[in-house]
């Protein structure tokens, strides 16, 4: 177990300096050619790597964190029954999008996301889905266990919740990342909100809510306490994320999508994970409560509580 963590906390740890990185090739480097040219040769080969497999290694990154996560804190059951969900309804949908249209609109990805699955949708697409997405949900679902008991309502709740969360995640991101200088992606018929069209977020949610009731569903059938004290990770994830998007937009002036991309993310994310945080404190205490209870009763005299000596 110890092995699994420090693998997951370097896995964590790179993705957040491979996005780190990203924002300084696209943001510094790539808008200088004259930096560009005085790079050494290794300088120069470093820029080009990083520009056409970059994307990659943050994603990959970012998945190896949240399977490991998945995988020590809930199981193998609960870590695979999201996943899979996740990644192929996903790329389900993006098939669908970038052929049909349908449910994003019509659009194309460009290079620098990896390989093409049938030449349409980058390998790695699916599986950002899947480590935002999860991180998203366990946050609303963890959150949310402290003010409704188990029910179908709660369910609902926090599949709606995770949901809204990774599609703001996307909100913030793809202004940024559609309209800058080197593209990963376009808008055949750009939208009216920066860009952007307003069916692209309904199909992010309508998505992000199908895999999100499918993996809530498998997990019924073995219920488990997610891990209140343990959320610090998948927050991070989250909120690297939104930050990773939320520079490139403010640095291409989409100021709006930001402001309320952050306002209906980090702020409800934050919420959800103290509320998390104090459910564990109140467990915790009545635990406490109940020891102490226990020891007193231990102590109090045999004939105080009603029976007579021999």
């Amino acid at each position: 177990m110890k092995r699994l963590v420090i693998t997951e906390r370097a896995c964590l740890i790179g993705h957040v300096l491979s996005l780190v990185f990203g924002w300084a090739g696209l943001l510094i480097v790539l808008p200088n050619p004259d930096l560009i040219a005085s790079l050494p040769a290794i300088g120069e080969k470093a820029f080009a790597w990083s520009m056409a497999g970059g994307g990659v290694v943050y994603m990959l990154l970012g998945t190896a964190t949240v399977a490991i996560y998945a995988y020590r804190t809930l199981g193998l059951w609960h870590w695979l029954t999201f996943m899979l969900p996740a990644v192929f309804i996903s790329l389900g949908s993006e098939l669908s999008g970038t052929s049909t249209g349908f449910p994003f609109g019509h659009y194309s990805y460009l290079s620098g996301l990896g390989y093409k699955i049938a030449g349409l949708v980058p390998f790695t697409i699916p599986l950002s889905w899947f480590y935002v997405g999860f991180s998203g949900y366990v946050i609303a679902r963890a959150g949310l266990e402290r003010w409704l008991k188990p029910s179908w309502l709660r369910d609902v709740s926090a599949i709606a919740t995770g949901s809204l969360l990774l599609t703001v995640w996307d909100f913030v991101l793809d202004p940024a990342m559609s309209q800058m200088s080197v593209p990963f992606w376009v808008w055949h018929q750009p939208g009216a909100f920066f860009g952007m069209p307003y069916q692209n977020f309904v199909g992010w949610f309508a998505t992000g809510c199908v895999f999100m009731t499918v993996a809530t569903l498998f997990w019924k059938k073995f219920p488990t306490h997610l891990p209140s004290k343990q959320l610090g990770l998948p927050l991070a994830v989250y909120l690297s994320n939104i930050a990773f998007g939320a520079v490139l937009s403010l640095a291409g002036g989409f100021w709006i999508p930001v402001i309320l991309g952050v306002s209906l993310s980090i702020v409800p994310a934050f919420i959800l994970y103290r509320t998390a945080n104090s459910t564990q404190i109140s467990d915790l205490e009545k635990l406490a409560e109940i020891q102490q209870a226990k020891e007193k009763t231990a102590q109090v005299p045999v004939a105080s509580v009603g029976v007579m000596p021999k």
